[in-house]
């Protein structure tokens, strides 16, 4: 009989007892493969489907290998096993932020890929791939990862592969490892540059004048890597939603215990607010703000505060004063007056960099407002100091305002608090902040990302072994059993002007106004302002009466007759 101690000792290192139990965990696989854990690839064939975008013929002018072999025609499993290939040599990478299943992705592709073909790790995301850090992934490896979070087997990062220097270090990586495909995991950005690297490869890599295939698989908690029916989903939204909705509901019954606090909660979703739907309609609060609808409907900053003012007026003649107000990440880039003004500074800074960068921190703001118009000059004078600051800061990698680091939560409380004040001086207004973000990136995949990554896995396997390139693995029909599919990535790309000049790139899928999940929000959202109709969600399941629910906004997107999915 071994000590306490002892057995805690045998929990470290990823085994705790959950950790160690759902590695036992069975996951349903689409027909089409037969067994999980004895998958059969599948081949492909071609659907009656051709995707196209504005930029279509500017697309066949600059990947004309890839548009020439694909057609841009969607691929479907054609019912047929194939004969197991020998000797393939793949490659893998996680590329961009976190999302959970990535491993499943990964476990996917080894075992479809079966034992006489060997894949690589790449670590860590498109940097490895540049330097040639490969590793081979084992049997043990993968039985080490399966359904379990976080992107820590290979490691990930930023790199945007896009020199004429990094092309060639990816090709002599290939050449070096002898390489016969790259799978990258990753989101819009990242299976764009897929694209570009599967036409870059297409052929004369090898000795016989032979390429390298390259497929892409869709990844982002933010939910904007979506594709209608072709891709309901990117994998790691469902598991981040659900931690959130997890946090949300919990601080909601907070609310309705203490009875005195208003939180504001700002949720991950720089560019779109699919996690801010999916919570809201997961756990009802007071107020939700959605970005797309705000750029719509041109509020500006001061409409956004008389509607979270007047929620909290009206629930506090009930007596209720207390709420939740959900707030996306991007929503300051979505109102159209600070969104002309983060522009304007974005020029300004950057016209004036050199004075700019030698300037101490204090002098900035009076420097800056006298280089823009009047209007935007008076709306920055107007913003708090902490917000100022925020927006003078240095940009990321891709020259963007790092929106995460502005505390917009708290700025809608101090004018939320100056406006209630103005109203009614007696209404009680306590108020909190929070951000999640990277709590919901890395944890364990629930059943539906578990069962979707590793399906997803099957398919990009299945792909590499029928012989195709420049393709994204989707799986389809999530509540009828799942069907392996293949997106030309040339039919997804359009051109858009970043840094000063056009680039390729796979347009963010955003919220739609006219979408069934939306228009099932905005029928519900007053009723959930006036009274106490939240709901705690709990924490995510892998086993359980919640194990098999999808997200409810691509329930109702997809005109799902239940919450429940079906793989298998």
């Amino acid at each position: 009989m071994s000590t306490l101690a002892e057995q805690l000792q045998k929990m470290e290192t990823h085994s705790s007892v959950f950790e160690s139990a759902v590695r036992q965990l069975p996951l349903p696989v689409c027909a089409a493969f037969g067994s999980a854990t004895q998958p059969q690839a599948v081949s492909f064939a071609s659907s009656p489907r051709v995707l196209s975008t504005k930029d279509s013929d500017s697309v066949a002018r600059s990947f004309p290998n890839s548009v020439q072999a694909s057609g841009n025609v969607v691929l479907s499993s054609s019912g047929t096993n194939l004969q197991a290939a020998q000797g393939k040599r793949v490659a893998v990478l996680f590329s961009g932020g976190p999302a959970s299943g990535g491993h499943n992705v990964v476990c996917g592709i080894k075992r479809i890929l079966g034992k006489g073909n060997t894949l690589f790790g790449v670590r860590p995301g498109p940097r490895g791939l540049l330097k040639g850090d490969l590793f081979e992934i084992t049997d043990a490896d993968i039985d080490s990862i399966i359904n379990t979070g976080g992107f820590d087997f290979l490691g990930t990062d930023r790199t945007k592969i896009k020199s004429e220097k990094q092309f060639q270090q990816v090709k002599d990586t290939c050449i070096r490892h002898n390489l016969d495909a790259i799978v990258i995991i990753g989101g819009d950005d990242s299976n764009t540059n897929a694209a570009v690297l599967a036409e870059y490869l297409f052929k004369d890599v090898k000795a016989d004048g032979s390429g390298v295939q390259v497929i892409g698989v869709p990844k982002t908690i933010d939910g904007d890597l979506q594709i209608g029916d072709l891709l309901p989903i990117s994998f790691g939204f469902d598991t981040a939603t659900k931690i959130y909705a997890e946090m949300v509901g919990n601080i909601l019954q907070d609310t309705r215990s203490s009875l005195k606090y208003w939180h504001f909660i700002k949720l991950m979703g720089r560019s779109a607010s699919h996690v801010t739907i999916e919570v809201a309609l997961q756990t009802k609060p007071a107020v939700t703000l959605i970005s797309e609808e705000v750029a719509e409907k041109k509020q500006s900053l001061s409409s956004i505060i008389d509607q979270i003012a007047h929620a909290v007026v009206t629930r506090a003649d009930k007596g209720l004063n207390h709420g939740v107000v959900l707030v996306p990440e991007g929503l300051i880039e979505f109102i159209p007056e600070m969104h002309a003004l983060i522009a304007e500074l974005n020029d300004a800074v950057a016209q004036n960099a050199v004075e700019f960068a030698a300037l101490h921190d204090l002098a900035r703001p009076m420097f800056i407002q006298n280089k823009l118009t009047p209007d935007n000059a008076t709306l920055l004078a107007s913003l708090p100091d902490y917000i100022v600051s925020m927006l003078l800061a240095e940009r990321d990698s891709h020259g963007n305002l790092q929106v995460s680091l502005i505390p917009t939560e708290q700025l809608l409380i101090d004018m939320t608090a100056r406006s209630i004040k103005e109203i009614d001086a007696s209404i009680s207004f306590t108020a909190q902040s929070h951000f999640l973000g990277y709590e919901g990136r890395c944890g364990a995949p629930t059943l539906f990302d578990a069962a979707y990554t590793y399906n997803l896995g099957l398919t990009a396997g299945s792909l590499i072994l029928d012989g195709r390139t420049g393709y994204m693995a989707t799986v389809t029909g999530l509540t009828a059993g799942g069907f392996p599919q293949a997106i030309p990535l040339t039919g997804l790309l359009n051109i858009e002007r970043r840094h000063g000049h056009d680039e390729f790139v796979i347009e963010k899928a955003l919220v739609k106004m006219d979408s069934p999940a939306m228009k099932y929000f905005v029928s519900r959202r007053s009723e959930w302002a006036a009274d106490d109709l939240f709901a705690s969600p709990g924490p995510r399941q892998l086993w359980g009466p919640a194990a098999y629910q999808q997200p409810i906004s691509v329930a109702l997107n997809s005109a799902s007759e239940s919450l429940a999915f079906k793989i298998g």
